[in-house]
């Protein structure tokens, strides 16, 4: 559902010359192929910095799926009626999956899961900003399920046809599920767009609510990434930031206005050039979010060590060896 765009990173103390000081025959090789359009496999030689990216990006990506379904989690006993219930049900499991598959795409490149989930915890780990504000009414679910996720689909189309195998195959089976996602939230939207009164008020207040963490989604805008070049080169980023955004703008800006709503920004329009113009959002609240100041950061973060330790008997009982002789046969 989420994520898998924007790599979340850390300063790197090494300058970028030493990160890529490799065997240059190798990395002659390595990016020969992945110009010809090769994917790398796990056993392949890779590059250091290759590899330390892939991690960050697949495993923030795989956080964003687990913390993702805490705000829609939370919503599946109060859904409006039994088919939103059971929508939502199926979709929770959906992104928990989407998780698993992840976590597994990360761990062919070194990192253990048991690691990952440490740094997640930790708070050295990453995961998308949007998941740290909460879901107040039935209508920030639908904005979630229908913008948020169009969004993350932009993300994760793009990436499908990225360099790594591992990463491409989880997201081509993650994107053909989320397409049903896109079309519950969808469905719940317009439900409320066009309902009454209350319901249309609803919904405006909940878009206005989501719009910043839904332009900050994408990530800042290009000019600030210094690494971005070379990872579009190894096609560990397909698209950059800006022009991801403009194509979410593109596809829903003009969706959300003709059910009659609008946007809270008065400066966002379409230019002769096809790009769209924006207030630019916050970035200072971005990083304040990012670094575990929003209004969510500690609750999702204690949901998740709640799991974690409460379920530390049942991961510890699977890994014992099984004893036949417990279980006899009738």
């Amino acid at each position: 559902m989420y994520g898998g765009g924007y790599i979340y990173d850390e300063p790197n103390k090494r300058p970028l010359a030493e990160q890529l000081a490799e065997d240059p025959d190798k990395l002659a090789a390595f990016e020969a192929r992945i110009a010809k359009g090769e994917k790398i496999e796990p056993g392949d030689w890779m590059p250091s910095e290759y590899r330390r990216q892939l991690i960050r990006l697949i495993e923030q990506h795989a956080h964003s799926e687990i913390i993702g379904a805490l705000p829609e989690g939370t919503w599946i006993t109060r859904a409006p009626g039994f088919k939103r219930k059971l929508a939502l049900i199926a979709k929770v499991q959906d992104e928990i999956g989407h998780g698993q598959l992840l976590y597994n795409a990360a761990e062919t490149l070194g990192k253990s899961r048991e690691a990952m989930i440490n740094d997640l915890l930790s708070g050295k780990s990453k995961y998308s900003n949007v998941f740290n504000y909460p879901a107040e009414t039935w209508a920030d679910v639908a904005v979630i399920g229908f913008l948020i996720d169009a969004a993350a689909i932009v993300n994760q189309v793009a990436n499908a046809k990225g360099s790594y195998g591992p990463y491409c195959r989880a997201l081509e089976r993650i994107c053909y599920e989320e397409s049903f996602h896109l079309k519950q939230g969808h469905d719940a939207f317009i439900e409320l767009a066009t309902g009454t009164p209350a319901q249309k008020t609803m919904v405006q207040e909940a878009l206005n609510r989501w719009w910043q963490p839904i332009m900050h989604f994408f990530g800042p805008p290009d000019k600030t990434s210094s690494h971005s070049e070379k990872l579009m080169q190894w096609k560990v980023k397909m698209a950059s930031n800006d022009d991801m955004r403009n194509q979410f703008l593109d596809m829903y800006v003009p969706k959300i206005w003709e059910l009659g709503l609008s946007l809270p920004d008065p400066l966002l329009r379409k230019n002769e050039a096809g790009k769209w113009e924006y207030t630019d959002p916050d970035w200072d609240e971005f990083f304040r979010v990012i670094n575990g100041e929003g209004p969510c950061n500690e609750e999702r973060l204690r949901v998740r060590k709640w799991a974690e330790e409460n379920g530390r008997w049942v991961r510890k009982a699977l890994m014992q060896p099984s004893d036949k002789k417990s279980f006899p046969v009738a």
